[in-house]
């Protein structure tokens, strides 16, 4: 791996999506800017913010894409667009790095030529307050796809994926409202394995209202579409077919007719008797994607 500076091509480009994050965006960017690591260009991508953003970032050394609001997805995959770095790293606006965080995936790169997708350990921050990650939620490394079923095992804070990855499984879903980095996690998991180091260099924080988990309910429904494409797998189809139980016992006993008219034909397909081939060339017209 190369080692340049900014008057080249840089080897990682860094993502920071935002919208209407005022509060928190100037210290994510001087997180970036001040990391020890120099060989990196720093995209900011404007998702539509109607705050002082674009006030706060003036003067700044980064590029600052603006566009109408689409999502965090849109906003990632024109970051990803415009990349001039082998390497992209993500930052959501309300999180930060410390110092090293590019360092350590270089150095993990240059010792592990064969990986494409590392991840560091981060700090749990709520509403003010040191949080400790349970057991279930430690980031881990090595195959991943099937523990990636129960529950979202890498952060897009903390992980770097050199931009080949996504010439082959492709970007983020701009479809999807939420849980889009599970998709895509694994989409990529499917088919690489997971570098981890355990040095805590991000610090993630929760509790504030516009989290996107915050506003949207129902985050196994989003998972479950995730899993389908893969369900021709029958640990994966084991999995969807328990999440789906669960969201349709729910949405009996609230009588979320949403729910009952997507995921009564999805249930039906899952336990449908031809289990080969339930996983068709016109699946998502079907389901009426």
């Amino acid at each position: 791996m190369r080692m340049e500076s900014l008057t080249t091509s840089p080897l990682f480009s860094v993502i920071i999506p935002t919208f209407n994050r005022e509060r928190f965006i100037k210290r994510a960017v001087e997180s970036v800017l001040n990391q020890s690591f120099k060989s990196f260009e720093l995209i900011v991508v404007d998702d539509g913010s109607t705050d002082k953003t674009q006030q706060i970032l003036k003067g700044y050394p980064l590029t600052l894409i603006s566009q109408d609001n689409r999502g965090v997805s849109s906003a990632r995959n024109r970051g990803i667009e415009i990349a001039k770095g082998e390497i992209i790293a993500f930052l959501d606006s309300d999180d930060e790095w410390k110092k090293d965080k590019l360092l350590s995936h270089y150095n993990f790169f240059k010792e592990h030529p064969t990986y494409k997708i590392h991840q560091t350990d981060e700090i749990w921050i709520k509403d003010g307050k040191f949080l400790n990650k349970k057991k279930i939620h430690q980031q881990k490394e090595g195959d991943l796809f099937y523990p990636s079923l129960e529950l979202c095992l890498i952060s897009p804070s903390a992980v770097a994926i050199k931009k080949e990855v996504f010439k082959e499984v492709g970007t983020f879903r701009e479809d999807f409202e939420v849980c889009e980095d599970y998709e895509l996690w694994l989409r990529i998991t499917r088919k690489f394995k997971v570098g981890f180091s355990p040095q805590k260099l991000v610090v993630k924080y929760g509790g504030h209202k516009d989290q996107l988990s915050k506003r949207y309910f129902g985050m196994d429904r989003w998972r479950v579409k995730a899993m389908l494409p893969f369900c021709k797998d029958e640990r994966v189809r084991e999995v969807a077919l328990r999440k789906c139980k669960i969201l349709l016992k729910g949405a009996k006993k609230h009588n979320n007719e949403e729910i009952l008219e997507e995921f009564l034909p999805i249930y039906e397909l899952l336990t449908s008797t031809k289990k080969k081939t339930i996983i068709s060339k016109n699946f998502k017209e079907r389901l009426l994607w």
